[in-house]
Protein backbone atom coordinates (compact mmCIF):
# COMPACT_ATOMS: atom_id res chain seq x y z
CA UNK A 1 0.00 0.00 0.00
CA UNK A 2 1.28 3.45 -0.84
CA UNK A 3 2.14 5.77 1.99
CA UNK A 4 -0.35 8.46 2.93
CA UNK A 5 0.29 11.84 1.40
CA UNK A 6 1.14 14.61 3.81
CA UNK A 7 -1.39 17.43 4.08
CA UNK A 8 -0.53 20.80 2.69
CA UNK A 9 1.27 23.09 5.08
CA UNK A 10 -1.09 25.67 6.52
CA UNK A 11 -0.07 29.31 6.07
CA UNK A 12 1.73 30.78 9.04
CA UNK A 13 -0.39 32.94 11.32
CA UNK A 14 0.70 36.52 12.01
CA UNK A 15 2.68 36.93 15.25
CA UNK A 16 0.41 37.20 18.25
CA UNK A 17 -2.56 35.64 16.45
CA UNK A 18 -3.68 32.04 16.83
CA UNK A 19 -5.96 30.17 14.48
CA UNK A 20 -9.31 29.35 16.08
CA UNK A 21 -9.97 25.66 16.56
CA UNK A 22 -13.35 24.33 17.57
CA UNK A 23 -13.20 22.82 21.09
CA UNK A 24 -13.30 19.07 21.53
CA UNK A 25 -16.45 17.18 22.45
CA UNK A 26 -15.14 16.77 26.00
CA UNK A 27 -14.72 20.54 26.38
CA UNK A 28 -18.14 21.24 24.86
CA UNK A 29 -19.79 18.80 27.25
CA UNK A 30 -17.93 20.26 30.24
CA UNK A 31 -19.34 23.68 29.30
CA UNK A 32 -22.79 22.17 28.77
CA UNK A 33 -22.60 20.53 32.21
CA UNK A 34 -21.94 23.84 33.95
CA UNK A 35 -24.54 25.66 31.83
CA UNK A 36 -27.25 23.08 32.60
CA UNK A 37 -26.34 23.17 36.30
CA UNK A 38 -26.80 26.95 36.33
CA UNK A 39 -30.04 26.79 34.33
CA UNK A 40 -31.43 24.29 36.83
CA UNK A 41 -31.66 27.19 39.31
CA UNK A 42 -33.93 29.08 36.89
CA UNK A 43 -36.04 26.34 35.27
CA UNK A 44 -39.03 25.30 37.41
CA UNK A 45 -39.01 21.75 38.77
CA UNK A 46 -41.82 19.46 37.66
CA UNK A 47 -42.65 15.92 36.71
CA UNK A 48 -45.05 13.64 34.84
CA UNK A 49 -46.89 10.69 36.27
CA UNK A 50 -45.31 7.44 35.07
CA UNK A 51 -46.96 4.28 33.74
CA UNK A 52 -45.95 0.73 34.59
CA UNK A 53 -43.02 0.88 32.15
CA UNK A 54 -41.71 4.11 33.65
CA UNK A 55 -42.70 6.20 30.61
CA UNK A 56 -44.26 9.65 31.20
CA UNK A 57 -48.03 9.89 30.79
CA UNK A 58 -49.14 12.68 28.46
CA UNK A 59 -51.10 15.46 30.11
CA UNK A 60 -50.01 14.68 33.67
CA UNK A 61 -47.19 17.20 34.03
CA UNK A 62 -47.30 19.20 37.27
CA UNK A 63 -44.94 21.42 39.24
CA UNK A 64 -43.10 19.98 42.24
CA UNK A 65 -40.30 21.17 44.47
CA UNK A 66 -36.83 19.84 43.79
CA UNK A 67 -36.12 19.33 47.48
CA UNK A 68 -32.43 20.15 46.87
CA UNK A 69 -30.31 22.59 48.83
CA UNK A 70 -27.47 24.52 47.24
CA UNK A 71 -25.00 22.04 48.75
CA UNK A 72 -26.95 19.15 47.19
CA UNK A 73 -26.80 20.80 43.77
CA UNK A 74 -23.10 21.54 44.18
CA UNK A 75 -22.53 17.89 45.06
CA UNK A 76 -24.40 16.83 41.90
CA UNK A 77 -22.12 19.02 39.78
CA UNK A 78 -19.03 17.62 41.48
CA UNK A 79 -20.14 14.00 41.08
CA UNK A 80 -21.70 14.32 37.61
CA UNK A 81 -18.97 12.30 35.78
CA UNK A 82 -19.13 9.60 38.47
CA UNK A 83 -22.92 9.50 38.33
CA UNK A 84 -22.67 9.39 34.56
CA UNK A 85 -20.67 6.18 34.85
CA UNK A 86 -22.27 4.22 37.70
CA UNK A 87 -24.90 6.39 39.37
CA UNK A 88 -27.74 4.38 40.96
CA UNK A 89 -31.34 5.63 40.83
CA UNK A 90 -33.35 5.25 44.01
CA UNK A 91 -36.74 3.70 43.06
CA UNK A 92 -38.59 5.80 45.69
CA UNK A 93 -37.10 9.27 45.24
CA UNK A 94 -35.80 8.87 41.62
CA UNK A 95 -32.60 10.63 42.73
CA UNK A 96 -29.32 9.37 41.29
CA UNK A 97 -26.23 8.88 43.43
CA UNK A 98 -23.31 6.40 43.45
CA UNK A 99 -24.25 5.44 47.05
CA UNK A 100 -27.89 4.54 46.36
CA UNK A 101 -29.55 1.15 46.08
CA UNK A 102 -31.71 0.58 43.03
CA UNK A 103 -31.29 0.47 39.26
CA UNK A 104 -28.16 1.50 37.37
CA UNK A 105 -28.70 4.92 35.81
CA UNK A 106 -25.13 5.51 34.69
CA UNK A 107 -23.66 4.32 31.42
CA UNK A 108 -21.15 1.78 32.77
CA UNK A 109 -22.38 -0.92 30.38
CA UNK A 110 -22.03 1.28 27.32
CA UNK A 111 -18.69 2.63 28.60
CA UNK A 112 -17.20 -0.86 28.82
CA UNK A 113 -18.74 -1.83 25.49
CA UNK A 114 -17.00 1.07 23.74
CA UNK A 115 -13.65 0.08 25.25
CA UNK A 116 -14.20 -3.58 24.26
CA UNK A 117 -15.07 -2.82 20.64
CA UNK A 118 -12.13 -0.40 20.53
CA UNK A 119 -9.85 -3.24 21.57
CA UNK A 120 -11.36 -5.56 18.94
CA UNK A 121 -11.11 -3.06 16.07
CA UNK A 122 -7.52 -2.20 16.99
CA UNK A 123 -6.53 -5.88 17.01
CA UNK A 124 -8.15 -6.39 13.59
CA UNK A 125 -6.27 -3.40 12.15
CA UNK A 126 -3.02 -4.57 13.74
CA UNK A 127 -3.20 -7.77 11.67
CA UNK A 128 -3.18 -5.69 8.48
CA UNK A 129 -6.02 -7.81 7.10
CA UNK A 130 -8.59 -5.04 6.65
CA UNK A 131 -6.16 -2.59 5.02
CA UNK A 132 -4.84 -5.25 2.70
CA UNK A 133 -8.32 -6.54 1.90
CA UNK A 134 -9.47 -3.11 0.77
CA UNK A 135 -6.20 -2.67 -1.11
CA UNK A 136 -6.72 -5.96 -2.95
CA UNK A 137 -10.28 -4.96 -3.86
CA UNK A 138 -9.02 -1.70 -5.33
CA UNK A 139 -6.25 -3.55 -7.19
CA UNK A 140 -8.63 -6.10 -8.71
CA UNK A 141 -10.99 -3.39 -9.95
CA UNK A 142 -8.31 -0.96 -11.14
CA UNK A 143 -9.23 -1.47 -14.81
CA UNK A 144 -12.95 -0.94 -14.19
CA UNK A 145 -13.29 2.59 -12.89
CA UNK A 146 -17.00 2.81 -12.08
CA UNK A 147 -16.95 -0.61 -10.44
CA UNK A 148 -13.88 0.37 -8.41
CA UNK A 149 -15.62 3.49 -7.07
CA UNK A 150 -18.77 1.53 -6.28
CA UNK A 151 -16.82 -1.33 -4.68
CA UNK A 152 -14.77 0.92 -2.41
CA UNK A 153 -17.80 2.97 -1.40
CA UNK A 154 -19.96 -0.08 -0.63
CA UNK A 155 -17.22 -1.67 1.50
CA UNK A 156 -16.71 1.59 3.41
CA UNK A 157 -20.48 1.97 3.77
CA UNK A 158 -20.85 -1.55 5.18
CA UNK A 159 -18.09 -0.86 7.69
CA UNK A 160 -19.71 2.47 8.56
CA UNK A 161 -23.15 1.00 9.18
CA UNK A 162 -21.94 -1.85 11.39
CA UNK A 163 -19.06 -0.32 13.34
CA UNK A 164 -18.88 3.42 12.67
CA UNK A 165 -15.92 3.25 10.26
CA UNK A 166 -14.92 6.90 9.85
CA UNK A 167 -11.56 8.13 11.18
CA UNK A 168 -9.99 4.90 9.93
CA UNK A 169 -10.57 6.07 6.33
CA UNK A 170 -7.80 8.65 6.67
CA UNK A 171 -5.24 5.92 6.06
CA UNK A 172 -6.60 5.07 2.60
CA UNK A 173 -6.00 8.33 0.74
CA UNK A 174 -2.47 7.30 -0.20
CA UNK A 175 -3.93 4.31 -2.06
CA UNK A 176 -7.21 5.64 -3.45
CA UNK A 177 -5.96 9.02 -4.75
CA UNK A 178 -3.29 7.54 -7.09
CA UNK A 179 -5.77 4.89 -8.28
CA UNK A 180 -8.38 7.47 -9.22
CA UNK A 181 -5.81 9.61 -11.01
CA UNK A 182 -4.56 6.53 -12.86
CA UNK A 183 -8.08 5.89 -14.16
CA UNK A 184 -8.49 9.42 -15.48
CA UNK A 185 -10.48 10.81 -12.56
CA UNK A 186 -9.52 13.62 -10.18
CA UNK A 187 -8.77 14.01 -6.49
CA UNK A 188 -12.36 15.00 -5.75
CA UNK A 189 -13.49 11.58 -6.95
CA UNK A 190 -11.24 9.98 -4.33
CA UNK A 191 -12.56 12.33 -1.63
CA UNK A 192 -16.14 11.54 -2.58
CA UNK A 193 -15.55 7.79 -2.60
CA UNK A 194 -13.89 7.81 0.82
CA UNK A 195 -15.76 10.46 2.84
CA UNK A 196 -19.20 9.82 1.35
CA UNK A 197 -18.78 6.04 1.23
CA UNK A 198 -18.06 5.70 4.95
CA UNK A 199 -20.21 8.70 5.86
CA UNK A 200 -23.38 7.36 4.29
CA UNK A 201 -22.89 4.10 6.16
CA UNK A 202 -22.62 5.94 9.48
CA UNK A 203 -25.62 8.11 8.56
CA UNK A 204 -27.69 4.95 7.99
CA UNK A 205 -26.18 3.03 10.91
CA UNK A 206 -27.94 -0.28 11.42
CA UNK A 207 -26.03 -1.63 14.43
CA UNK A 208 -23.18 0.89 14.71
CA UNK A 209 -22.36 0.70 18.43
CA UNK A 210 -21.17 4.32 18.65
CA UNK A 211 -24.37 5.74 17.15
CA UNK A 212 -27.29 3.31 17.13
CA UNK A 213 -26.01 1.39 20.14
CA UNK A 214 -25.49 4.38 22.43
CA UNK A 215 -28.71 6.07 21.28
CA UNK A 216 -30.76 2.89 21.76
CA UNK A 217 -29.37 2.47 25.25
CA UNK A 218 -30.21 6.09 26.14
CA UNK A 219 -33.69 5.64 24.63
CA UNK A 220 -34.18 2.44 26.65
CA UNK A 221 -34.79 0.21 23.63
CA UNK A 222 -33.00 -2.72 22.03
CA UNK A 223 -30.18 -2.19 19.55
CA UNK A 224 -32.20 -4.26 17.07
CA UNK A 225 -35.36 -2.14 17.29
CA UNK A 226 -35.95 -0.34 14.00
CA UNK A 227 -33.26 -2.25 12.14
CA UNK A 228 -35.57 -3.02 9.20
CA UNK A 229 -36.19 0.68 8.49
CA UNK A 230 -32.52 1.51 8.87
CA UNK A 231 -31.49 -1.36 6.58
CA UNK A 232 -33.79 -0.25 3.75
CA UNK A 233 -32.67 3.33 4.27
CA UNK A 234 -29.02 2.23 4.09
CA UNK A 235 -29.55 0.41 0.78
CA UNK A 236 -31.36 3.33 -0.89
CA UNK A 237 -29.10 6.13 0.35
CA UNK A 238 -25.93 4.17 -0.37
CA UNK A 239 -27.11 3.51 -3.93
CA UNK A 240 -27.94 7.20 -4.44
CA UNK A 241 -24.56 8.31 -3.08
CA UNK A 242 -22.61 5.81 -5.18
CA UNK A 243 -24.45 6.90 -8.34
CA UNK A 244 -23.77 10.55 -7.50
CA UNK A 245 -20.00 10.01 -7.19
CA UNK A 246 -19.81 7.71 -10.25
CA UNK A 247 -21.72 10.25 -12.35
CA UNK A 248 -19.29 13.00 -11.34
CA UNK A 249 -16.28 10.75 -12.00
CA UNK A 250 -17.44 9.84 -15.51
CA UNK A 251 -18.03 13.50 -16.29
CA UNK A 252 -14.46 14.38 -15.24
CA UNK A 253 -13.01 11.41 -17.14
CA UNK A 254 -14.78 12.53 -20.28
CA UNK A 255 -13.88 16.20 -19.84
CA UNK A 256 -11.12 16.97 -17.27
CA UNK A 257 -11.96 20.67 -17.47
CA UNK A 258 -15.15 19.91 -15.53
CA UNK A 259 -13.16 18.83 -12.47
CA UNK A 260 -14.13 20.80 -9.36
CA UNK A 261 -10.79 20.13 -7.68
CA UNK A 262 -8.54 20.67 -10.67
CA UNK A 263 -5.20 18.89 -11.09
CA UNK A 264 -1.89 19.39 -9.35
CA UNK A 265 1.46 19.10 -11.17
CA UNK A 266 2.10 15.41 -11.75
CA UNK A 267 -1.57 14.37 -11.38
CA UNK A 268 -1.82 13.60 -15.07
CA UNK A 269 1.28 11.41 -14.98
CA UNK A 270 -1.09 8.48 -14.83
CA UNK A 271 1.34 5.78 -15.95
CA UNK A 272 3.43 6.30 -12.81
CA UNK A 273 0.31 6.43 -10.64
CA UNK A 274 -0.94 3.20 -12.17
CA UNK A 275 2.41 1.56 -11.50
CA UNK A 276 2.35 2.63 -7.86
CA UNK A 277 -1.24 1.41 -7.50
CA UNK A 278 -0.31 -2.03 -8.83
CA UNK A 279 2.06 -2.76 -5.95
CA UNK A 280 -0.48 -4.29 -3.55
CA UNK A 281 0.48 -7.52 -1.73
CA UNK A 282 -1.69 -10.61 -2.02
CA UNK A 283 -4.02 -11.65 0.81
CA UNK A 284 -2.48 -14.43 2.84
CA UNK A 285 -4.46 -17.29 4.31
CA UNK A 286 -4.12 -15.65 7.71
CA UNK A 287 -5.56 -12.37 6.41
CA UNK A 288 -8.50 -14.21 4.86
CA UNK A 289 -9.15 -16.01 8.15
CA UNK A 290 -9.13 -12.70 10.05
CA UNK A 291 -11.50 -11.06 7.57
CA UNK A 292 -13.91 -14.00 7.70
CA UNK A 293 -13.74 -14.06 11.50
CA UNK A 294 -14.43 -10.32 11.70
CA UNK A 295 -17.44 -10.64 9.41
CA UNK A 296 -18.79 -13.52 11.51
CA UNK A 297 -18.41 -11.52 14.75
CA UNK A 298 -20.46 -8.61 13.40
CA UNK A 299 -23.01 -10.99 11.87
CA UNK A 300 -23.39 -12.72 15.24
CA UNK A 301 -23.76 -9.33 16.95
CA UNK A 302 -26.64 -8.49 14.62
CA UNK A 303 -28.24 -11.88 15.26
CA UNK A 304 -27.89 -11.50 19.03
CA UNK A 305 -29.59 -8.10 19.33
CA UNK A 306 -32.44 -8.32 16.82
CA UNK A 307 -35.87 -9.03 18.42
CA UNK A 308 -36.66 -11.70 15.83
CA UNK A 309 -40.19 -12.50 16.97
CA UNK A 310 -41.24 -8.86 16.65
CA UNK A 311 -39.33 -8.39 13.38
CA UNK A 312 -40.82 -11.47 11.71
CA UNK A 313 -44.41 -11.14 12.99
CA UNK A 314 -44.72 -7.36 13.03
CA UNK A 315 -46.09 -7.56 16.59
CA UNK A 316 -44.04 -5.50 19.04
CA UNK A 317 -45.40 -7.55 21.96
CA UNK A 318 -44.81 -10.96 20.37
CA UNK A 319 -43.43 -13.69 22.63
CA UNK A 320 -39.68 -14.11 21.95
CA UNK A 321 -38.62 -17.30 20.19
CA UNK A 322 -36.66 -19.79 22.25
CA UNK A 323 -33.51 -19.23 20.18
CA UNK A 324 -33.50 -15.45 20.56
CA UNK A 325 -30.55 -14.22 22.61
CA UNK A 326 -31.84 -10.71 23.46
CA UNK A 327 -28.30 -9.58 24.21
CA UNK A 328 -27.47 -6.10 25.43
CA UNK A 329 -24.28 -4.17 26.16
CA UNK A 330 -22.78 -6.37 28.90
CA UNK A 331 -22.94 -9.46 26.66
CA UNK A 332 -21.72 -7.51 23.62
CA UNK A 333 -18.77 -6.13 25.58
CA UNK A 334 -17.81 -9.68 26.51
CA UNK A 335 -18.30 -10.80 22.89
CA UNK A 336 -15.85 -8.26 21.49
CA UNK A 337 -13.26 -8.89 24.20
CA UNK A 338 -13.35 -12.63 23.46
CA UNK A 339 -13.33 -11.92 19.71
CA UNK A 340 -10.27 -9.66 20.09
CA UNK A 341 -8.40 -12.47 21.82
CA UNK A 342 -9.47 -15.04 19.20
CA UNK A 343 -8.41 -12.77 16.31
CA UNK A 344 -5.05 -12.24 17.99
CA UNK A 345 -4.59 -16.00 18.39
CA UNK A 346 -5.54 -16.65 14.75
CA UNK A 347 -3.10 -13.93 13.66
CA UNK A 348 -0.37 -15.50 15.83
CA UNK A 349 0.35 -12.21 17.56
CA UNK A 350 1.83 -13.73 20.67
CA UNK A 351 0.78 -13.03 24.24
CA UNK A 352 2.72 -9.80 24.76
CA UNK A 353 1.76 -8.15 21.48
CA UNK A 354 -1.88 -9.20 21.81
CA UNK A 355 -2.10 -7.89 25.38
CA UNK A 356 -0.48 -4.57 24.49
CA UNK A 357 -2.69 -4.18 21.39
CA UNK A 358 -5.88 -4.79 23.38
CA UNK A 359 -4.76 -2.29 26.02
CA UNK A 360 -3.81 0.25 23.33
CA UNK A 361 -7.16 -0.26 21.58
CA UNK A 362 -9.11 0.34 24.78
CA UNK A 363 -6.94 3.41 25.49
CA UNK A 364 -7.59 4.83 22.02
CA UNK A 365 -11.34 4.64 22.66
CA UNK A 366 -11.29 6.19 26.13
CA UNK A 367 -12.15 9.59 24.61
CA UNK A 368 -15.56 8.58 23.16
CA UNK A 369 -16.21 6.53 26.30
CA UNK A 370 -15.57 9.61 28.48
CA UNK A 371 -17.86 11.66 26.24
CA UNK A 372 -20.66 9.19 26.97
CA UNK A 373 -20.31 9.39 30.74
CA UNK A 374 -19.99 13.21 30.70
CA UNK A 375 -23.18 13.49 28.65
CA UNK A 376 -24.93 11.06 30.99
CA UNK A 377 -23.75 13.18 33.90
CA UNK A 378 -25.66 16.13 32.43
CA UNK A 379 -28.88 14.09 32.41
CA UNK A 380 -28.23 13.17 36.08
CA UNK A 381 -28.10 16.87 36.99
CA UNK A 382 -31.36 17.45 35.14
CA UNK A 383 -32.96 14.41 36.76
CA UNK A 384 -31.94 15.27 40.33
CA UNK A 385 -33.05 18.90 39.98
CA UNK A 386 -36.31 17.61 38.40
CA UNK A 387 -36.13 19.80 35.30
CA UNK A 388 -36.03 17.00 32.72
CA UNK A 389 -39.82 16.70 32.65
CA UNK A 390 -40.15 20.50 32.52
CA UNK A 391 -37.99 20.62 29.37
CA UNK A 392 -39.92 17.66 27.97
CA UNK A 393 -43.21 19.43 28.69
CA UNK A 394 -42.02 22.57 26.86
CA UNK A 395 -41.08 20.56 23.76
CA UNK A 396 -44.34 18.60 24.02
CA UNK A 397 -46.18 21.87 23.51
CA UNK A 398 -44.29 22.46 20.25
CA UNK A 399 -44.96 19.06 18.69
CA UNK A 400 -48.41 18.50 20.16
CA UNK A 401 -51.04 18.02 17.50
CA UNK A 402 -48.56 17.30 14.71
CA UNK A 403 -48.87 14.12 12.68
CA UNK A 404 -46.45 11.27 13.37
CA UNK A 405 -44.61 11.96 10.10
CA UNK A 406 -44.17 15.67 10.82
CA UNK A 407 -43.02 14.80 14.34
CA UNK A 408 -40.26 12.52 12.99
CA UNK A 409 -39.09 15.22 10.57
CA UNK A 410 -39.00 17.77 13.41
CA UNK A 411 -36.79 15.41 15.45
CA UNK A 412 -34.42 15.17 12.47
CA UNK A 413 -34.27 18.94 11.93
CA UNK A 414 -33.92 19.80 15.64
CA UNK A 415 -30.87 17.57 15.91
CA UNK A 416 -28.97 19.24 13.06
CA UNK A 417 -27.60 22.18 15.11
CA UNK A 418 -26.93 19.85 18.06
CA UNK A 419 -24.84 17.66 15.76
CA UNK A 420 -22.77 20.70 14.79
CA UNK A 421 -22.12 21.67 18.42
CA UNK A 422 -21.42 18.09 19.54
CA UNK A 423 -19.77 16.24 16.62
CA UNK A 424 -19.31 13.19 18.85
CA UNK A 425 -22.22 10.87 17.98
CA UNK A 426 -21.95 9.11 21.33
CA UNK A 427 -22.12 12.32 23.34
CA UNK A 428 -24.89 13.75 21.21
CA UNK A 429 -26.98 10.58 21.63
CA UNK A 430 -26.50 10.34 25.38
CA UNK A 431 -27.41 13.99 25.81
CA UNK A 432 -30.45 14.16 23.52
CA UNK A 433 -32.18 10.79 23.81
CA UNK A 434 -33.50 11.05 27.41
CA UNK A 435 -35.63 13.99 26.26
CA UNK A 436 -36.40 13.00 22.66
CA UNK A 437 -37.34 9.36 23.32
CA UNK A 438 -40.29 10.12 25.65
CA UNK A 439 -41.60 12.58 23.06
CA UNK A 440 -42.11 9.60 20.76
CA UNK A 441 -44.46 8.10 23.34
CA UNK A 442 -46.57 11.26 23.27
CA UNK A 443 -46.66 11.27 19.46
CA UNK A 444 -47.56 7.59 19.26
CA UNK A 445 -44.31 6.87 17.40
CA UNK A 446 -41.80 4.11 18.03
CA UNK A 447 -38.72 5.27 19.91
CA UNK A 448 -36.68 3.47 17.25
CA UNK A 449 -37.84 6.07 14.71
CA UNK A 450 -36.50 8.82 16.96
CA UNK A 451 -33.16 7.00 17.12
CA UNK A 452 -33.12 6.74 13.31
CA UNK A 453 -34.01 10.43 12.87
CA UNK A 454 -31.36 11.45 15.39
CA UNK A 455 -28.54 9.41 13.83
CA UNK A 456 -29.51 10.60 10.34
CA UNK A 457 -29.14 14.21 11.53
CA UNK A 458 -25.76 13.47 13.10
CA UNK A 459 -24.57 11.58 10.01
CA UNK A 460 -25.84 14.21 7.56
CA UNK A 461 -24.02 17.00 9.36
CA UNK A 462 -20.80 15.01 9.63
CA UNK A 463 -20.66 14.69 5.84
CA UNK A 464 -19.66 18.33 5.55
CA UNK A 465 -19.11 20.24 8.81
CA UNK A 466 -15.52 21.41 9.37
CA UNK A 467 -15.60 20.33 13.03
CA UNK A 468 -15.05 16.67 12.09
CA UNK A 469 -11.55 15.30 11.54
CA UNK A 470 -12.85 12.89 8.91
CA UNK A 471 -13.97 15.68 6.59
CA UNK A 472 -11.39 18.38 7.18
CA UNK A 473 -8.56 15.86 7.48
CA UNK A 474 -9.69 13.99 4.37
CA UNK A 475 -9.73 17.02 2.08
CA UNK A 476 -6.30 18.05 3.44
CA UNK A 477 -4.81 14.62 2.77
CA UNK A 478 -6.25 14.60 -0.75
CA UNK A 479 -5.04 18.20 -1.28
CA UNK A 480 -8.52 19.41 -2.20
CA UNK A 481 -9.84 22.77 -1.02
CA UNK A 482 -12.63 22.55 1.57
CA UNK A 483 -14.62 25.19 -0.36
CA UNK A 484 -14.36 23.03 -3.49
CA UNK A 485 -15.55 20.00 -1.54
CA UNK A 486 -18.61 21.96 -0.40
CA UNK A 487 -19.39 22.85 -4.03
CA UNK A 488 -19.11 19.17 -4.90
CA UNK A 489 -21.25 17.80 -2.08
CA UNK A 490 -24.08 20.30 -1.58
CA UNK A 491 -26.43 18.91 -4.29
CA UNK A 492 -26.08 15.44 -2.74
CA UNK A 493 -26.77 16.88 0.72
CA UNK A 494 -30.02 18.36 -0.57
CA UNK A 495 -31.04 15.01 -2.10
CA UNK A 496 -30.18 13.14 1.10
CA UNK A 497 -32.08 15.67 3.21
CA UNK A 498 -35.27 15.03 1.25
CA UNK A 499 -34.82 11.25 1.30
CA UNK A 500 -34.16 11.20 5.05
CA UNK A 501 -37.29 13.23 5.74
CA UNK A 502 -39.30 10.81 3.59
CA UNK A 503 -37.87 7.73 5.34
CA UNK A 504 -38.38 8.95 8.92
CA UNK A 505 -41.89 10.17 8.07
CA UNK A 506 -42.81 6.80 6.54
CA UNK A 507 -41.19 4.99 9.45
CA UNK A 508 -43.27 7.00 11.91
CA UNK A 509 -46.46 6.43 9.90
CA UNK A 510 -46.01 2.67 9.96
CA UNK A 511 -45.44 2.40 13.73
Amino acid sequence: MSTTEAPETAPEQPPGKKKFTFPSALTVLAVVTIAVWLLAFLIPSGQYDRNGDGAPVEGTYHRVGSGQSFVDRLNDLFLSPVNGLYGIQDPKTSLVSPDNSGDLYGSAGVFLFVLAIGAFITVVFATGALDRGIGRLAHRLRDRGALLIAGVMVVFSVLGTVEGFAEETLGFYGLIVPLMLALGYDRMTAVGAIILGAGIGVLCSTVNPFATGVASSAADISLGDGIALRFVMWIVLTAVTVLYVVRYAKRVQKNPDRSLSGFLPGDKDRDKAASDAAEVPELSGLHKAVLIGTALVFAFMIFSVVPWSSALTGDADATPYGWELDWSFPQLAALFLVAAVLVGIVARMGEQKLSSTIIQGAADFVSPALVILLARGVTVIMNNSKITDTVLHAIEGVVKGTSSGIFAIIVFVVNLPLAFLIPSTSGHATLAMPILAPLADFAGVSRAVVVTAWQAASGWMNLWVPTTAVTIGGVALAKVGYDKYLRFVWPLLAILFILICAFVALGAAFT
